[in-house]
Parts: structure tokens; sequence; C-alpha cells
């Protein structure tokens, strides 16, 4: 982590990815068992993520975040009552997953731009992994459409 990026914004895209993670593993608890598998690798893409960001943090002497959000918890709440009175519960999953990949990414894409390019190293790294994801999880929406 560079000096250049503040101990706060780290933990703010941490956070929303813990949030994300919480809300990947949510949906896999009730979804059909190919669409489980899927999300169980994405969530584990993100897990990974998170590992890496808390220790780049943790490195340079910052004290990471290891829980997401109240609004998270609430999204997460929010959305599984949705699904669950949808008609196509997967096709509400994948489109509330959808939606928090592209707000996730972007939140990213946002802190790197504002970065001097030697600043945003460590959040660029991460960067094929939410496009990964993000891939993964258009496809799905397209597909559910």
């Amino acid at each position: 982590m560079s000096s250049t990026l503040p101990q706060s914004t780290y933990n703010t895209l941490i956070q929303r990815s813990i949030d994300l993670l919480q809300l990947y593993r949510h949906a896999a608890a009730s979804c059909e068992p190919g669409l489980k598998m899927v999300l169980a690798e994405n969530a584990q893409t993100l897990d990974a993520m998170i590992v890496d960001l808390q220790a780049q943090l943790r490195a340079s002497g910052g004290k990471p975040s290891h829980t997401g959000t109240m609004r998270g918890a609430l999204r997460r709440h929010v959305a599984g009552s949705l699904a669950r009175v949808s008609s196509h519960h997967d096709v509400a999953w994948i489109r509330e997953l959808s939606n928090g990949e592209s707000s996730l990414l972007h939140a990213f894409e946002s802190v790197v731009a504002q970065l001097p390019p030697e600043s945003a190293l460590a959040l660029r790294r991460q960067l094929p992994r939410l496009n990964s994801i993000h891939l993964d999880m258009d496809n799905l929406a397209g597909t559910a459409s």
C-alpha cells in the first residue's frame, strides 16, 4: 500500500468486497447446484483478493477491516427476501450479484484512476480478478434474461 492511499480508502474497498463475498455465499446457499458451483468459485476469488488487500494494509502498518458493513447486511437480507418471492429465484440472485460486482469493480477503478500509477499498483493487480468475476456474472445475467 502506498502512503498516498489512506487506510480508510483501503478499508472501504475491503469492506465492500466482504459485503459482496457474503452476498455470494448467501446466494450460493439457496441456488441450484450448477449455479452454486459458479458462485462458490467467484466467492473464493473474492476471498483471495480480500486476504491480499488485508495483507497489504497490514504490511504497511495499517489495521485492515475483517467485517463488512451494516449496509451490506441489509442488502443481503433484502436481496434474499426478494429472491425467495421471485418466480425466477436464481435469476434474481444473478442480477443482484451482477449489480454488486459491477459496483465493486467501478469503485476499484475509480480509486485506481485517482492515484498516481505507482500508488495504484497494488489495487491494479486486483482488477483482473474483479474483471473475471464481472464477466462471469455478466454472462450469467445475459443468459438468464
